[in-house]
């Protein structure tokens, strides 16, 4: 008999179960998950998505300005889809998302046909291994499946420590989920501690597991919640009493959010800890977020992205900008009202105004004048000897 070749399936740990967490790690399992945490997943998902939010611009520079180049070929992809089964929204919301969640970062790998960008394929950190131990340079080597990939090829993210934000939180994130599941346990005993039943009498063990089954049967959980507990051969059940911890509950479950915003920088009131927040404080807040928690991520994908995507002598005069303008806009009138001082003053021209608010340029728009003033609207008459001395 003929025996075929034998295939063995090796599986990574490099994306464990919560079991083989806790058997390899020798920690409880129980803290493996943190994205189940409310706080930590609109954290993540907050810088993510805005990140990827903003419209990516192709810049060429041209003499001392830098002007919009969406014919390139990187333009083009990152436009319409990097590849074939995602688009440019996920390319860089997983790329942050995964900056953000593993140690290794973000990486994307950049398919080049006779030296032309093709496609950008975002990976699995269980599919790449990073290696910066390189001659101690600190030059990384990259693999995809364990196969070698040049830097060049390589658009890779990842936060400033050896560690991602969160595992750096993972004790504040630890402890917010154990009161979760204090939480949980004490709304499944209809939120009322536990205590205990005293006895005069000596009952053997017998006696102590059956009355502690009648106990649970007819007390325990929310569903028997107010109901009349009957005891008997003068038992008394003795109710535990709050501790000024318990009493506190809910504000150190408020403080532990708290301290999952600091450890990924957004403000608190946006991932909706509104305790604080109040209309004047709330436009700062988002201020901050944009300066402080965002623009670093921003800063990072357009410098990787740039020296994935442009060659050398394209990087000369060619870079990558996320527009921010879409997250600094205010509301209508007082964007109305910052836009025609702008005209006014001279600083913008018509067409220059109609480009932020995403309008087609119109004739005459190039000039710029103040239109609040006839006489240096585009197309007005010169002034003549007799207006000048009238004038005088």
């Amino acid at each position: 008999m003929r025996i075929g070749p034998l295939h063995i399936s090796w599986k990574s740990l490099t994306s464990p179960s919560e079991s083989e967490y806790e058997i390899f790690a020798g920690t409880p399992a129980g803290g493996l998950d943190p994205l189940t945490l409310p706080a930590v997943q609109s954290a993540i998902r907050l810088i993510s998505e805005a990140a990827a939010s903003l419209e990516i611009r192709i810049e060429r520079k041209d003499g001392a300005v830098w002007v919009d180049d969406p014919t390139h070929e990187v333009a083009e992809l990152l436009t319409d889809q990097p590849n074939d089964w995602s688009s440019t929204f996920d390319l860089v919301r997983d790329l942050v998302a995964t900056a953000l969640t593993h140690d290794k970062g973000g990486l994307a790998y950049v398919n080049r046909v006779n030296g032309e960008v093709r496609e950008i394929v975002r990976y699995e950190p269980a599919h790449y291994t990073i290696d910066f131990s390189q001659d101690g340079r600190q030059e990384p080597a990259f693999r995809i499946n364990n196969t070698p990939i040049p830097s060049a090829n390589i658009i890779h993210i990842r936060g400033p420590f050896s560690k991602c934000p969160l595992n750096l939180a993972r004790d504040a994130i630890n402890a917010a989920k154990h009161m979760e599941r204090h939480a949980a346990n004490l709304f499944k005993n209809a939120a009322r501690p536990g205590g205990v039943l005293e006895t005069t009498k000596s009952i053997g063990d017998e006696g102590v597991k059956k009355m502690l089954a009648g106990w649970k049967a007819a007390q325990q959980g929310s569903e028997n919640a107010g109901k009349t507990p009957v005891l008997w051969d003068g038992t008394k059940f003795v109710p535990f009493t709050l501790n000024s911890t318990d009493a506190q509950f809910l504000e150190n479950r408020k403080y532990q959010t708290l301290e999952i915003c600091r450890a990924f920088r957004v403000p608190p009131s946006m991932i909706y800890e509104l305790d604080r927040a109040t209309w004047s404080n709330g436009e700062q807040q988002g201020k901050e977020f944009l300066t402080y928690s965002l623009e670093p991520w921003l800063v990072a994908l357009e410098s990787a992205m740039r020296r994935a995507l442009f060659s050398n002598e394209e990087r000369a005069d060619h870079r990558i900008r996320f527009d921010r303008d879409d997250l600094t806009r205010a509301d209508l009138a007082v964007r109305a009202t910052a836009i025609g001082s702008l005209i006014s003053s001279r600083v913008l021209n018509p067409n220059e105004a109609r480009e932020w608010l995403d309008l087609p340029p119109r004739e005459g728009g190039d000039e710029y004048a103040n239109p609040n003033t006839g006489a240096s609207q585009p197309g007005a008459p010169e002034p003549t000897d007799e207006d000048e001395n009238g004038a005088e």
